[in-house]
């Protein structure tokens, strides 16, 4: 429960960062003035010699047979920061930009080589999206006075600078979940694409096609177990859309977590790269990267926290192709590259976390797409013998060579901008990129699609064939279309309708649009259609029917209520583990008194985690009167039985094996069931709470095990001039285990996991070498405070009366936020949002910059090197 409101004194704030989690963050860029990059580089030099950075060599790097990678150019943190986004302009020169304050370069290609860099004076920073298009350049970023938006920036007076910068529309929100890619469509309209932190913008147009969006859980919920995008809702990441002028505005599609970019195909079909939640691996609604198609109106189904809809509801759209776990950043397709005909029919998707550039191929399947994969760029020790060195690509582009030109960078990671050719013996001669397989599907879905947002006497009798199709986006832009039409013109079909997959879907329509007296009329329309006599996939969309108008309508009247909690129990459990997740909760819901003892069941025989942490959570949720006391026991034993031995599904464990990483449970896993066990506690009675009071305080004591640091004497406070130029050092000749205990002595454990042991409050850092290259993670250690990635940043509350509290945001409402100082202790305060003054971002990292003052020259070069092994002793730095 949270505690009354408490005030932290400065002196007490810094004692909850020296107790707060190590985050491995890398260093800020530095503030640049104007003037040409060779003047700031003088100026730079001049100030303090900095040390040198190289990005990641391009023969460290692995292409598929034929093709050549070369290295073109490495930025110079001081004066060329670290890019996070390009784009290619009317002369074919690469335009690159970066985080916080950084310049916008222009760079010259000629004969594949750099020969002319230039400094684009633009008032633009935080440069997320770049277009070049209409003689102008179209910037998603933060513009004079701060406002974050789409700015449309010409060169008027023919000096080939942009001098004319004007805001085409306020995004509200920037930075790494906010507004993203700008690009052009194949209808000449500006797109841009928005993370999950984005607001929709004001003055969006009444006939858009995206509408009557909600969060439609038939269950509380719960916010991440670390607080991250609490209070947020849907409609999530999303897609608008304008004119060149920025005067009419659409949204167009949405239900992202946090997608960067997105790419056409030759055919105008739009696909983008959605990114996973890390700090979910382990729980039953992890969902991985993976490549969306992105549909007229169409619902991908980000929710925040547990929220997370399965791509198998009917109201959302499935994933095109599962890529797995990462962090995705640039798309963009092969159009126009010199390569062979596949590589330029592919969408190319770029995962910065583990350093991968795929290569995304499509197969029409009705009217939509099935997708597959392979790495087209990687570290060689990803894919095979090599060094595994950091790539953390952003963004790529094809010129007008026809090769391939990508960037790293991001969080002042070092820079590089890379160049991929063809060399081998296929023809790279222009092919044919149409698909005609499926053109005619794609052709009627876009006829259907033409009536979201519209109201047309042509609408219902168009569309309504097609909600019982085999092709689950025909049937889906079918529903959508029949959505914005009165309900009184169609409802009646609804009754006469002999197709199941039909009537399913027009039961959702009216779900989701009809009154509550139109749901009576549904289910009299769904009892013609029991689930007894559905095929897996029926039953899973009549079943989220029910969920959806349960969520939006409460629960039927009369005798409607026995007649769905009767049939749902019929079906469960089910030999479909799906059907029972959805079962389960429907029951739950409606409290039948059969499904505890089920789910119990279905606990005990769970083949994965994920399988039994599905109903660890939703059981929770029922009420004192459900329970005996034994099965109040049997259900407190799952916080610890079989811990660490259980499954996981194996499509999970290969999205790792991929990423080159072992598995584990993501950074909010801990809290997530502290919190779970949190309510089910509340919902106790006051004599089963004194019964069971040891078995709650045994897995209190097992889910709060410390690893204990040796204490160690001060050493020296380190700065980065002490030890940058030692750091070849840690590349061999290092010592495992006295890295590994560095880790647990610099209290890096206590927050962090590292491979099969550590915390979970601060990032996972198995993989951290695969972006941040040695000097980088120096930095992220000695000064942590230069740059915060904003999943890790506090938030700083002012109160009218005068007073600060600093953390972590575990959970919002509409008139209160809680707030947790110190990561390593569940207390809380809450803050009524009226007596708020102000809210920022705080500047200060939650990890003290002094935890490696207890370590000698050699306990920091065995802990770099440890932190670069991934947990593996026979990494090459361990060999004498």
């Amino acid at each position: 429960m949270a505690k009354e409101l408490k005030f932290v004194t400065p002196k007490e704030m810094l004692s909850v960062f020296r107790l707060a989690l190590l985050m491995i963050i890398p260093a800020t860029a530095l503030m640049l003035g104007g003037g040409t990059v060779a003047q700031e580089k003088a100026k730079a030099q001049a100030k303090k010699p900095q040390p040198k950075r190289e990005a990641t060599p391009a023969e460290d790097l692995a292409v598929p047979a034929g093709f050549h990678i070369e290295l073109l150019h490495t930025s110079d943190a001081a004066t060329e920061g670290s890019w996070i986004n390009m784009c290619k302009d009317g002369k074919g020169r690469l335009i690159v930009g970066g985080q916080r304050s950084q310049p916008v370069l222009r760079f010259t290609i000629t004969d594949g080589k750099v020969s002319k860099e230039e400094k684009l004076d633009l008032p633009i920073s935080e440069t997320m999206g770049l277009l070049y298009a209409y003689d102008s350049l179209y910037v998603v970023g933060a513009g004079p006075g701060a406002p974050y938006g789409l700015f449309r920036c010409k060169d008027t007076k023919g000096t080939d600078q942009y001098d004319e910068v004007k805001l085409l529309k306020n995004l509200n929100s920037g930075g790494e979940h906010g507004a993203h890619a700008v690009l052009l469509g194949p209808d000449k309209k500006i797109w841009v694409i928005c993370g999950n932190h984005t607001g929709l913008p004001a003055g969006l147009s009444a006939e858009s096609p995206h509408q009557h969006f909600a969060e439609d859980h038939v269950l509380p919920r719960q916010w991440d177990g670390n607080g991250h995008a609490a209070g947020i809702l849907a409609p999530g990441g999303y897609v608008v859309r304008t004119d060149p002028d920025g005067k009419e505005w659409e949204l167009l599609l949405a239900g992202f977590r946090n997608a960067y970019d997105m790419a056409f195909n030759a055919d105008g079909e739009l696909f983008t790269f959605d990114s996973d939640m890390e700090w979910d691996w382990g729980m039953p609604w992890y969902r991985p990267t993976r490549i969306n198609h992105c549909t007229s109106a169409s619902e991908s189904g980000w929710r925040s926290g547990t929220g997370k809809w399965p791509e198998y509801y009917a109201d959302s759209l499935p994933a095109t192709d599962n890529i797995g776990v990462g962090s995705p950043t640039g798309v963009t397709n092969g159009i126009g590259a010199k390569f062979p005909a596949k590589y330029q029919k592919a969408i190319f998707a770029l995962d910065w976390t583990y350093g991968r550039i795929f290569a995304v191929h499509l197969t029409p399947h009705g009217s939509s797409y099935i997708g597959t994969h392979e790495v087209f760029v990687a570290p060689k020790g990803l894919v095979g013998n090599g060094p595994k060195k950091p790539l953390n690509v952003t963004d790529a582009v094809i010129g007008d060579d026809g090769s391939l030109y990508f960037t790293t960078g991001g969080r002042n990671t070092q820079s590089g901008l890379y160049r991929v050719t063809y060399t081998g013996s296929e023809s790279t001669a222009p092919a044919d990129l149409h698909d005609a397989a499926g053109a005619t599907d794609r052709k009627l879905r876009h006829e259907i699609e033409a009536f979201h947002g519209k109201k047309d006497p042509k609408a219902v009798a168009t569309a309504w064939p097609h909600l019982g199709s085999e092709d689950r986006f025909l049937r889906y832009a079918a529903r959508v279309a029949i959505e914005f039409q009165a309900v009184a013109e169609w409802k009646s079909k609804l009754l006469t309708e002999t197709n199941p997959t039909a009537a399913i879907n027009a039961a959702l329509a009216i779900a989701r649009v009809g009154d509550f007296a139109a749901q009576v009329e549904m289910f009299t329309a769904l009892e013609k259609f029991p689930l007894s006599s559905l095929t897996d996939e029926q039953k899973l969309e009549k079943l989220r029917v029910l969920e959806v108008s349960f969520s939006r309508h409460g629960q039927p009247t009369g005798t409607f209520v026995n007649k769905v909690a009767a049939e749902v129990d019929g079906q469960f459990p089910s030999a479909n583990e799906f059907v029972n997740r959805e079962a389960v909760q429907i029951l739950i819901y409606l409290q039948s008194p059969k499904v505890l003892a089920k789910a119990l069941t279905l606990m005990a025989n769970a083949k994965t985690q994920e399988d039994r942490f599905h109903y660890l959570f939703h059981l929770r949720t029922l009420p004192v009167g459900f329970w005996t006391l034994d099965q109040r026991k049997e259900y407190l034993g799952y916080w610890t039985k079989d811990a660490g031995k259980m499954a996981h599904p194996p499509q999970v464990l290969k999205w790792f094996e991929e990423a080159g990483r072992g598995y584990s449970d993501g950074a909010s896993f801990a809290n997530f069931k502290r919190n779970f066990l949190k309510e089910y506690v509340l919902g106790l009675s006051p004599a089963e709470k004194k019964e069971l009071d040891p078995i709650i305080n045994a897995i209190d004591k097992a889910a709060n095990v410390v690893i204990e640091a040796k204490v160690r004497p001060f050493v020296k406070k380190w700065a980065m001039d002490d030890l940058v130029s030692l750091l070849p050092k840690a590349s061999s000749g290092r010592n495992f285990e006295k890295g590994k205990q560095a880790f647990v002595d610099a209290q890096c454990a206590k927050c962090h996991r590292f491979g099969d042991f550590g915390g979970s409050v601060g990032p996972d850092l198995t993989a951290i070498a695969s972006r941040f290259d040695k000097q980088a993670i120096l930095e992220s250690i000695l000064e942590p405070s230069k740059v915060l990635s904003e999943q890790y940043q506090n938030e700083q509350f002012n109160t009218f009366s005068g007073q600060s509290v600093i953390g972590r945001v575990v959970d919002e409402s509409a008139d209160k936020v809680a707030v947790q100082p110190d990561p390593l202790d569940q207390k809380r305060v809450e803050i009524k949002k009226a007596d708020i003054e102000t809210r920022k971002a705080s500047k200060l990292s939650p990890m003290p910059a002094n935890l490696a003052d207890v370590l000698t020259t050699d306990d920091i070069l065995d802990l770099i090197a440890f932190l670069e092994s991934g947990g593996r002793k026979q990494h090459p730095a361990f060999k004498k």
